[in-house]
């Protein structure tokens, strides 16, 4: 796959709340996942400590309010979507987080995934 089709792919799946889908299909496994300086989890390496993030990620949510997913913008091997998240956490209250996301592909998969947002 382009990275462009991989960015298209990556971004439905999103809409579509299929990260399990997401995450098998177009992520290497050494993919390693960078959030926003000042993040609980700056980093994480590799798809076990990546699964191991968003579990705890989810295990923090006490109510989605909503989100949307942006079209995404796709460069040499790179592409970029908005991502916007209204949620309410278990520690830390109601958010909405407004973030960029960025990815780089190599050889048809994600091998990096990168989030700027304020934290």
């Amino acid at each position: 796959m382009t990275t462009k089709e991989i960015a298209d792919k990556l971004v439905q799946y999103c809409r579509d709340n299929k990260y399990e889908q997401c995450y098998s299909e177009l992520y290497s496994p050494n993919c390693k996942s960078i959030e926003a300086e000042g993040s609980p989890w700056p980093v994480a390496n590799g798809m076990a400590e990546i699964a191991e993030k968003g579990k705890k990620w989810q295990e923090n949510i006490q109510e989605f309010h909503g989100g949307t997913v942006g079209d995404p913008i796709a460069a040499d091997g790179y592409f970029a979507c908005n991502m916007i998240y209204d949620v309410t956490f278990k520690e830390g209250g109601r958010q909405k987080m407004n973030e960029l996301c960025v990815y780089k592909v190599e050889d048809g998969k994600i091998t990096e995934e990168r989030f700027f947002y304020t934290v």
